[in-house]
């Protein structure tokens, strides 16, 4: 179950390099560039209807994220407020309380 699952080996017939021995003075300073595997994986292709959706639903993301982020943060600013109201009140009814005896 935790085992990792691996795709398969490329099956692509593999050449054993000779090797070669090249003077001193011929040989190149820099690597050559190697160039890249074939893929077996599908390429996606979009079309501009389905980029114009993509987007859209990118975009449609980014607004309801950024909604839930300010919601939240309204509610723990609204909060705090609340909270230190209170404090205010709860302090003014203590001194009240503390000079009338």
């Amino acid at each position: 179950m935790f085992t990792p699952k691996y795709p398969p080996q490329d099956t692509a017939p593999t050449a054993k390099a000779t090797p070669t021995v090249i003077p001193a003075a011929v040989q190149p300073s820099a690597p050559a560039p190697i160039a890249p595997a074939a893929s077996n994986r599908p390429t996606i292709q979009l079309t501009p209807g389905s980029a114009l959706a993509l987007a859209a639903g990118g975009g449609a993301v980014v607004l309801v994220v950024g909604a839930v982020l300010v919601s939240m943060l309204l509610a723990v600013a609204i909060t705090g407020v609340s909270v230190a109201v209170v404090a205010v009140v709860l302090r003014l009814l203590v001194k009240d309380l503390n000079n009338h005896r």
